[in-house]
């Protein structure tokens, strides 16, 4: 059986390597440029000069884009308190306009956005940031999101929400359309959705007419799906999948092995757009274990550097996208893209042990994609989960009374968990409705889980030994 697993994980180093490829030598040495004098921040991130001429850039085979290898992802604009004293919240259009402006001035491209993101609003802020520079400065990504079980599968409504996209974008043509979430449902939900009702027919026209220059789609669920849709006998301009270095052999729920999906992408040369490379945040909070076996190779850099440098090594990506909301996400992204220092053997061995180590903890898959919000019953599914993933991470889970931190720890619980998430959305009002369920990406029983964080939090409350 050790035998057995050596050689899969040789196997799995051959094949993240081999999609480096014969021109990833010219590549990396085209992006080795002059690097910044840096000093460390406090959190063990690297801080100082953000390079504005040292963006690594990959080229889209079938348009010939020039595209930043950071990619913006436009999901999670940041909010504010509407002024009329409503309570009421809005886009903080003026945060969003700051982000862009610096984004493009250090060399970032690409923006992805979705009829659904932000409530709604994404692309509405996005296209009046993006408005104020240039058409040719950016390219825009935004989707058909007819995925929900709520929305319309007729041709009328695909069209309008084509059609409202562009309108809201302030665009009269997309430069990346996507199907989006496909294979959620099934085969059967993908015919519905893109064939039955025509509406594939009329994007690939709106393609020939220019009005589309990239076709692709985003994949969550069955490997049918992708499979089919790569066979079908259409061109696809890009792919965007999940890739990380736990999703590279260890993908979890709905999703597909990134091994596999990068392989059968690079097959039919389609460039793939990596979505969730820090995994919902996880992959920036290791443990104190798994943190130090990376500290040891780069002691300057974070950990969520050490992600995005491995989404982005693989010569097939085209970009790889981060929803940035912090000014300093985004400084640090820049800096690590500018240039890309590909992953070398060596520290995808560390990252193979840092993998063992996470897949051996009490972590929730979740990535706060929202997909599963809002919960009628008023529960914060996202936030809930994120505070325990929280106490995960720093190595705080109590597995019984008699642990030598107990009274920290559990102080830290639940003065955390009251704080962040009010009394009235917290894990013991889910009554196990299901509603959620079919909506999660990751495929997590959430009523479950949520019974299991209310237990655990009692526990807590009662000082109730484990």
């Amino acid at each position: 059986m050790e035998n057995k697993d050596k050689n899969r994980k040789e196997l799995s180093r051959r094949n993240f390597f081999k999609t480096l490829g014969a021109g990833s030598v010219v590549t990396a040495t085209a992006f080795v440029g002059c690097k910044p004098n840096n000093t460390v921040s406090a959190e063990g991130g690297s801080i100082g000069e953000v390079p504005t001429d040292k963006m690594a850039y990959r080229v889209n085979p079938h348009t010939g884009d020039r595209v930043s290898l950071l990619g913006y992802g436009c999901m999670r604009w940041p909010l504010r308190q509407k002024t009329d004293g409503s309570g009421e919240e809005e886009v903080d259009q003026d945060t969003v306009n700051d982000l862009v402006d610096y984004a493009i001035a250090h060399g970032v491209n690409y923006f992805d956005t979705a009829p659904v993101y932000v409530r709604g609003w994404s692309e509405t802020a996005t296209g009046i940031a993006l408005k104020r520079h240039p058409r040719d400065k950016f390219f825009i990504a935004t989707k058909m999101s007819n995925h929900r079980a709520d929305a319309s599968r007729s041709l009328e409504a695909g069209i309008a929400m084509y059609r409202k996209s562009m309108h809201d974008l302030q665009v009269d043509y997309l430069d990346y359309y996507l199907l989006h979430g496909v294979g959620l449902g099934g085969m059967d939900d993908l015919k519905k959705r893109f064939f039955d009702n025509g509406l594939l027919d009329f994007l690939l026209e709106e393609r020939k007419a220019g009005r589309i220059r990239n076709l692709g789609w985003s994949y969550h669920g069955e490997v049918e799906v992708f499979d089919y849709l790569l066979a079908m006998g259409i061109q696809w301009d890009f792919v965007q999948i999940q890739l990380n270095y736990i999703d590279w052999q260890h993908a979890s729920g709905w999703n597909t092995n990134a091994e596999y999906l990068l392989g059968e992408l690079e097959k039919k040369n389609v460039p793939a757009v990596i979505m969730e490379p820090l995994l919902g945040g996880r992959l920036s909070r290791l443990s104190t274990p798994a943190a130090n076996l990376l500290k040891e190779l780069r002691p300057q850099d974070s950990a969520a550097s050490w992600a995005f440098r491995y989404a982005g090594t693989p010569e097939s990506v085209l970009t790889v996208l981060s929803g940035m909301v912090y000014m300093e996400h985004l400084q640090e992204n820049i800096r690590t893209y500018s240039p890309l220092e590909p992953i070398s053997e060596t520290e995808y061995t560390a990252l193979e042990k840092v993998t063992n180590i996470m897949m051996n903890d009490d972590y929730i898959e979740c990535t706060e994609c929202q997909y599963c919000m809002p919960c009628p019953y008023g529960v914060n599914i996202p936030g809930v989960f994120g505070h325990y993933n929280r106490i995960i991470s720093a190595g705080q889970r109590l597995l019984s009374a008699k642990d030598k931190n107990y009274r920290e720890a559990r102080r830290a619980f639940l003065i955390g968990y009251d704080r962040s998430i009010p009394k009235l959305r917290q894990s013991n009002h889910c009554i196990g409705c299901d509603i959620c369920k079919p909506h999660c990406p990751q495929a997590i029983d959430i009523p479950n889980e949520m019974r299991r964080i209310d237990l655990y939090t009692e526990q807590l409350k009662q000082k109730i030994n484990f």
